[in-house]
């Protein structure tokens, strides 16, 4: 009889044991549900369990979810991509010389890619630096904390990993918090959109981390509307067109977390894509973001003193063609994480995205709203370099012509 108790007392504790670590790794480790678009759970698409440093310290391979094919692997030796620098501080002072210079500037990458950098663009640095800072407080907290902000299928702002419910393979390597920001004054009841979100979700003790990025999204707001202006006088349309155009913005504000990989070659942080909204300003604290161009990819190397700024569809079809969105990737390493914060600007919903009469000519792109391509790429497309012309197909078969 005593054996017997002794040996229940051991299955106990195994069973206590067992059930404690299991409870360690739920915490630690983030969870993907695969689903198809639709939401929808199914035999073929299951629930599978992402954690970047449990999988890190696995002896196995990484999950073949993200794992991405040959073709679209990373590579280690990429040549670096020369972009425009463009100093904004010049452009302010009202010097034609340089006001001019920074023109062509724009518009030479503009036509070929759609990136440049932007330096003295009156971002404070504290505040820039607290933003990226401010990332670890949120992304290193336990998994529960996180999905107190968990984002819902049917929007594009909240947490998540890897785009959660959204694709069922390539996965990119990544954690992402967003938020939808709007210009205060121009906003219902002059409300603090992403202030607000924040303590909503994860209570009054993130109210100062809600109030940096509340801050945060309103610079980059402003900023983002100092560049439309050079933009404008680059395409020799009135200087004033995109400021009125987005002075009412419906932008959304990111915050990525790229974690190292054990296997840098064999995943992507962010996958190919063109971004589908008009302009984007990425502020990075460390190298990742490649280009391609001249039928090859390319690397933006890091520059602290530089934001870049990348043109997106939205903006690609309000110049009828003329300034490019390119297909871009974002990329890991085994050494180091690597934290980005962008702010990608839109227009209103309701507004009718059409150039202006000086640039119409033969029209690219039929007239839409932002809210038509924002629900075409949330529920129906993975944007890539073809997310314009699908979106064209896609309005008329729906028989939608604005």
């Amino acid at each position: 009889m005593k054996r017997e108790s002794l040996l229940l007392t051991l299955f106990l504790l195994f069973l206590f044991l067992s059930n404690i670590k299991h409870l360690f790794i739920s915490v630690e480790m983030e969870y993907i549900t695969e689903l198809s678009f639709n939401g929808q759970k199914t035999e073929d698409n299951p629930l599978t369990l992402f954690g970047s440093t449990v999988i890190n310290n696995q002896q196995n391979q990484i999950p073949q979810e993200f794992v991405w094919p040959e073709d679209k692997k990373p590579s280690a030796n990429v040549p670096i991509l020369q972009i425009p620098l463009i100093d904004l501080a010049g452009v302010l002072s009202g010097d034609q010389f340089l006001v001019s210079e920074a023109t062509r500037l724009v518009a030479e990458g503009a036509k070929q890619h759609g990136f440049f950098l932007v330096t003295n663009h009156g971002v404070d640095e504290g505040l820039m630096s607290s933003a990226c800072t401010l990332m670890d407080s949120f992304f290193k907290s336990p998994t529960c904390e996180k999905q107190k902000a968990q984002r819902n299928h049917d929007e594009s702002w909240g947490y998540t990993s890897s785009f959660v419910g959204k694709f069922k393979k390539n996965l990119p390597w990544k954690e992402m918090l967003s938020f939808r920001f709007s210009p205060q004054e121009k906003s219902e009841n002059h409300s603090q959109i992403v202030k607000d979100f924040i303590i909503k979700k994860m209570g009054y003790g993130y109210n100062d981390f809600g109030s940096v990025y509340q801050e945060y999204a309103q610079a980059m707001s402003n900023l983002s509307l100092r560049i439309m202006e050079l933009l404008a006088m680059s395409l020799g349309i009135k200087r004033s067109h995109f400021v009125e155009f987005f002075e009412d913005n419906e932008s959304i504000l990111r915050l990525n977390y790229y974690p190292k990989c054990k296997q840098p070659y064999d995943v992507l942080g962010s996958g190919p894509h063109c971004d589908p909204t008009s302009l984007t300003i990425l502020q990075q604290d460390n190298s990742g973001l490649q280009v391609f161009v001249d039928n090859q990819w390319q690397s933006i190397p890091y520059n602290p003193q530089a934001l870049v700024v990348n043109i997106g569809d939205t903006f690609r079809a309000l110049t009828n063609g003329r300034y490019k969105s390119c297909l871009h990737r974002a990329v890991v390493n085994s050494q180091t994480e690597r934290k980005t914060l962008v702010f990608f600007l839109s227009p209103r919903m309701d507004k009718v995205v059409k150039p202006p009469e000086e640039l119409e000519g033969e029209r690219a792109y039929p007239d839409f709203t932002w809210s038509l391509l924002h629900e075409f790429v949330m529920k129906h497309y993975r944007t890539d370099e073809n997310t314009l012309k699908e979106f064209t197909k896609w309005l008329k078969t729906r028989r939608i012509f604005l």
